[in-house]
């Protein structure tokens, strides 16, 4: 092959994405890549030149295990925009500079939909300088809307996570002889992905949750207290909700209260305190004893709870990225095709960046119940991809991780 590669990870990690690197780079180097780099905070740090040798860092099977075991973004990670290619043709004279100086001729991007904006960019300037890098996008979201592909590397596992703690949290309420109303906050700004796997608790040993509110609908909290208000007779109510839900005047639920303000550079704001709200809102009006749990981080990196199937997708969907970009393909990304059911079956194919670059996909309005729960189609979709296990390597009592570091 001629030329080296370069790959980072970009936006919030999960806990399979260095299995995709691991894929990355273990393909690449078999395929006969003399050097593989990996920028350390995305984007952002390539054009601060910040990037190592990955060949000196990853050089055993042991460290491949270990790093598909890693949750977090091995390499960093960044929320950085690229400008326009008309607005700042500067930033990007920068980075074809630094690439070409690393004799770069493979650029892979690990992430979700702003990453993706950031491969359609580059892959635009290249085309426009008659460059001849190519740039593939490997996908990776918890939050699992990314447009045309079946679902995103790293949504199964946060699924899985989901599922478990829902169903221990429902347990932990039947406790005490009281009544008591739990509002779990779960990860998802404008689509309800990842709280419609709350749904999953329900099965022979678990009643499951009570209701589960996504972003896909307006949120009315009239119609909440009073569906609460009807249920709260019960010994232990447990709601989903996610952290994007709105009113109908279009103000996220957490804005209703009190809250700091942050804005990244994409213009995302923080999401905390809807559970909060609604929590402190029952206690006031029903009075009776409620409690806020956000899962916050914990969802996207408890690699101990991964999905042996995510692992895998995740590992393989890194690997297909390098295959397609090495037999000539560039400005598209990895996805994956649903083949079967039963048994369950993926495949990967490459598809436009342009397509998928910040368009976002939501749950299907046909999939959420008008009881506020979800349909048993939505349930099939994510039960086979939270299916096995991939067990930590433990040591003294703990899982082992790789660090870029060491």
């Amino acid at each position: 092959m001629n030329g080296n590669v370069i790959v980072g990870q970009s936006g919030g990690p999960t806990s399979v994405i260095n299995s995709s690197l691991a894929g990355v780079f273990k393909t690449a180097k078999d395929r006969g890549a003399k050097k593989v780099y990996g920028m350390l905070h995305g984007i952002k740090g390539l054009l601060d030149e910040q990037y190592v040798d990955l060949s000196e860092k990853i050089g055993t099977t042991m460290d491949i295990d270990l790093l598909k075991r890693t949750p977090s973004s091995y390499l960093g990670s960044c929320r950085y925009k690229l400008p326009e290619i008309e607005a700042d043709k500067a930033t990007y004279e920068k980075i074809f500079k630094i690439l070409d100086k690393l004799e770069i001729k493979y650029f892979f991007y690990i992430g979700g939909n702003d990453s993706m904006d950031t491969i359609k960019k580059l892959s635009d300037y290249g085309a426009i300088v008659k460059s001849d890098i190519k740039f593939m996008g490997v996908p990776k979201t918890i939050d699992n809307d990314l447009a045309v592909t079946d679902h995103t590397p790293g949504y199964g596992s946060a699924a899985k996570f989901i599922a478990a703690t829902m169903k221990e949290i429902i347990r932990d309420g039947l406790v005490y002889d009281y009544n008591t109303v739990t509002v779990v906050e779960i990860m998802g700004r404008n689509a309800g992905w990842l709280t419609a796997a709350a749904a999953l608790a329900k099965s022979d040993d678990c009643e499951g949750v009570d209701m589960i509110y996504l972003p896909e609908e307006v949120f009315n909290i009239d119609d909440f207290m009073a569906r609460v208000k009807t249920i709260a007779s019960k010994k232990s109510v447990v709601i989903a909700v996610s952290e994007g839900i709105r009113v109908a005047d279009g103000r996220f639920v957490f804005e209703l209260a009190d809250h700091v303000e942050y804005v990244d550079a994409f213009g995302h704001k923080q999401m905390s305190g809807t559970a909060k709200f609604l929590s402190n809102k029952i206690t006031a009006e029903l009075g009776c004893k409620s409690r806020a749990i956000e899962l916050s981080t914990l969802q996207r990196c408890a690699a101990h709870m991964t999905s042996r199937t995510d692992v895998t997708e995740a590992y393989n969907v890194g690997g297909a990225a390098v295959k397609a970009a090495f037999e000539g393909e560039s400005g598209k990304v990895v996805v994956l095709k649903r083949v079967s059911d039963d048994p369950y079956m993926c495949i990967t194919e490459t598809h436009d960046v342009h397509d998928i670059a910040n368009v976002e996909k939501k749950v299907p309005l046909e999939w959420i119940t008008k009881d506020h729960y979800v349909t048993n189609d939505l349930i099939h979709y994510i039960r086979p991809l939270i299916q096995a296990e991939l067990s930590p390597i433990m040591v003294d009592g703990l899982p082992r991780h790789l660090n870029v570091n060491m």
